[in-house]
């Protein structure tokens, strides 16, 4: 019997790392142009931590988390998102009281066990922030400025941002009564989740892609005509400070996302094109100013977002992979393999990226191996070449071979390769 991974999760092999790399170097750059730290966190987080900051109600919860209990019989989950964990240890480390705004990133894998599809894993990667301590509406401006800003530097150009209020406490008091008045008729017709949700969190109804409750859901009242005057202030001043910022958007009075803690400001970011079929949210986020205090925390304002890096990595154009390899070592004869060893270490504490082949073989198939891997020069070093202190230096790319002194061939190497 043979050992594969996981159902959902995926092996990510050399040949697709650099294209992740260029995706998470660019987010940190982004990040760091708008004064994020980075931050990191366990992957395992006690349950009680998502139950309560989530939603009891929620499919993550209910459905989608990989739960354990250890041997000291604790409950343990391994995180299905970052937020409640960046939380959790804002609190635990009583970040407020060493300033009073907080911005992080993060970048981590997560899990949920849920179906797997395209671009979605059950072992998955997220990039994220969080700012603490703000609240808004400029600063929710700011964010999604970023995210659109960054996007576009990955060479992803056809998106669309939505965004939405649902409102603080009042306003989603007024909400649940209007809509539950809306939704009761149709309770029969609803789906079994969506029938406990009515009772949990109706504003959860919204977001539920059961065709029979999407439809329903598209006659419901808006929330935006039940804001109170501060939440409709807040979002008005977040429209006019995106416009100001030149921030492409559309106001979409349906969108509520999946997880409870939200409040006030929602965006998400759609792409569009091929690579991502009908699954084509790049990324999402909100306020959430009741979470910190709701976990034992004090009274702090808060708004973050994350994005799935496999469904950037879809969007995100193709560019040629760069070369790993600058100098390949051929060693002429076996006599030469620790001469051709101690040349590579000399090589790569200049600063090169250098491979060998030490299995020994002939000329011609050391040479091709270097051609394989696209290697810009190749070292050919022999028993006189050893003994002259000098070696064979060949340009791949402009097919000439020229002779020069060990001592150069750093020097000269760098020169090559510009």
């Amino acid at each position: 019997m043979s050992l594969r991974a996981v159902k959902g999760m995926k092996d990510i092999l050399p040949d697709e790392i650099s294209k992740w790399h260029r995706l998470e170097d660019a987010f940190r750059a982004r990040a760091a142009l708008y004064g994020f730290r980075e931050a990191r966190f366990p992957i395992v987080e006690p349950t009680a931590l998502f139950v309560r900051s989530i939603g009891e109600n929620t499919d993550i919860v209910e459905k989608e988390m990989y739960t354990f209990t250890d041997r000291g019989d604790k409950s343990l989950t391994l995180r299905p998102e970052g937020t409640a964990s960046s939380v959790r240890a804002y609190i635990q480390h009583n970040v407020q009281a060493l300033e009073p705004v907080t911005k992080w990133f993060y970048v981590g894998p997560m899990y949920r066990r849920e179906r797997p599809a395209k671009g979605r894993y059950r072992q998955f990667y997220q990039a994220g922030i969080e700012v603490f301590g703000d609240p808004g509406p400029y600063v929710d401006a700011e964010v999604i400025d970023m995210v659109v800003g960054f996007i576009s530097s990955l060479g992803i150009t056809q998106v669309e941002v939505l965004i939405n209020s649902i409102g603080g406490p009042e306003t989603r008091a007024n909400y649940r009564d209007a809509l539950l008045g809306y939704l009761e008729p149709y309770r029969s017709e609803l789906c079994s989740d969506c029938q406990r949700r009515m009772d949990a969190n109706p504003l959860r109804v919204l977001d539920c892609k059961v065709p029979r409750c999407s439809e329903i859901a598209a006659d419901a009242p808006s929330i935006l005509s039940h804001l109170v005057d501060a939440d409709r202030a807040h979002f008005d001043t977040l429209q006019k400070t995106l416009t100001l910022l030149g921030t492409p958007y559309r106001v979409e009075g349906s969108l509520v996302r999946g997880l409870d803690y939200y409040t006030r400001t929602l965006f998400e970011v759609l792409g569009k094109g091929e690579g991502l079929g009908a699954q084509n949210a790049l990324l999402g986020g909100g306020r959430y100013d009741q979470m910190v205090k709701s976990l034992g925390g004090p009274d702090t304002p808060a708004i973050g977002f994350a994005m799935g890096l496999e469904r950037l990595l879809m969007a995100m154009p193709s560019e040629p992979d760069p070369t790993h390899v600058d100098v390949f070592i051929v060693a002429a004869q076996a006599s030469v393999r620790s001469e051709a060893a101690l040349l590579g270490r000399e090589l790569r504490d200049a600063g090169l990226r250098v491979e060998s082949d030490l299995r020994g073989g002939s000329l011609k198939s050391q040479l091709r191996r270097a051609d394989k891997m696209s290697a810009r020069i190749a070292m050919i070093l022999g028993e006189s070449e050893v003994e002259n202190g000098v070696v064979q230096l060949k340009d791949l790319e402009q097919k000439t071979q020229d002779e020069v002194s060990r001592a150069e061939a750093a020097k000269r190497a760098k020169a090559i390769l510009g």
